[in-house]
């Protein structure tokens, strides 16, 4: 089976191409993901036989996650591919990620919270992993956004 996985919640925006779960190409792009995605998936899509895609779909650029959304959902129909979707804490140890201004999204067991970091707080990068096969990944692939109304 060969899955993509596309996080695209912040810069760089990492894809990985898994094979039986297992890492066997990573691109990481600069940019906008309305700009990058097409090209690369172009590219994918003609080189792999693809099963089954994956995004981020909480937390993070919410501009990114809806142009993620909108671009895999309609590859998905049109290829007839499974979408999946899970939270970017999957994927940068769950340290913080960056929200609005000077606030971040921290997860504190199973709710996500914005708030300021303390001091001491440590910010990881994101990261392909070398395997999927313990990401809790779901079928309920709509954007979730975790910021209340302005």
């Amino acid at each position: 089976m060969t899955e993509v996985l596309v996080i695209s919640i912040s810069n760089p925006i990492l894809i990985g191409i898994y094979k039986n779960e297992n890492l066997i190409k990573e691109y990481k792009l600069e940019g906008k993901t309305s700009d990058l995605l097409p090209q690369l998936f172009e590219k994918i899509l003609k080189e792999y036989d693809i099963d089954r895609l994956n995004y981020v779909n909480t937390p993070g650029s919410y501009m990114a996650i809806k142009v993620s959304y909108v671009f895999l959902k309609t590859v998905s129909i049109t290829k007839n591919i499974e979408l999946r979707a899970c939270s970017g804490f999957e994927f940068n140890e769950n340290s913080p990620i960056k929200a609005l201004g000077k606030k971040y999204f921290i997860q504190d067991e199973n709710e996500i919270k914005v708030d300021f970091l303390e001091k001491d707080c440590i910010i990881r990068d994101f990261e392909l992993p070398k395997s999927i096969d313990k990401i809790n990944f779901n079928k309920q692939t709509l954007p979730i956004y975790n910021l209340p109304a302005v």
